[in-house]
């Protein structure tokens, strides 16, 4: 039977991060994990369009009425 567990090495050392396995011999696979840690990329726009956006319309209620909008048709 086949059964997963997850485990990290740091410094040399396994720590198990679920339910530790009892065997008295196995077979392993491992996975290597380059970076863990998530990478969050923030676009940001160009600074040629700097200052030029406008506010046409209330940002809390659409410019057009509901019934007007293709989309919900």
């Amino acid at each position: 039977m086949l059964k997963s567990y997850v485990a990290m090495i740091e410094n040399g050392q396994l720590k198990w991060l679920t339910d530790e396995p009892k065997p008295s011999s196995a077979r392993v696979i491992v996975t290597i994990l380059e970076d863990t840690t998530p990478s969050v990329k923030r676009r940001t726009p160009p600074a040629s369009i700097a200052g030029k956006g406008k506010t046409l319309a209330d940002l809390i209620s659409p410019v057009i009425e509901e019934q007007d909008w293709e989309c919900l048709k």
